[in-house]
């Protein structure tokens, strides 16, 4: 009897940091995305589609017109 192996590839994700406004508003970020990040210290993708690894509190900036206004709009729906 002849046994054959399988084997997987993994693939490592690219992701292009966002050097933009990021540091100057807070932006809205699915939950388990922030979690995940703050855990693995994985880049996040705001509804505005900012990219950034997130390490300040956001409380203390004020929100992303463009995240801002993409949310109300998906409330809406």
């Amino acid at each position: 009897m002849e046994t054959q192996h399988g084997s997987s590839t993994l693939e490592k994700e690219q992701v292009e940091i966002d050097n933009g406004d990021h540091e100057r508003y807070s932006h809205y970020v699915n939950k388990n995305k922030i979690v995940e990040s703050a855990v693995m210290g994985s880049a996040v993708v705001a509804l505005c589609g900012k990219v950034w690894v997130p390490s300040r509190d956001p409380q203390k900036f004020p929100v992303c017109p463009t995240c801002k206004e993409i949310y109300e709009g998906l409330l809406k729906d």
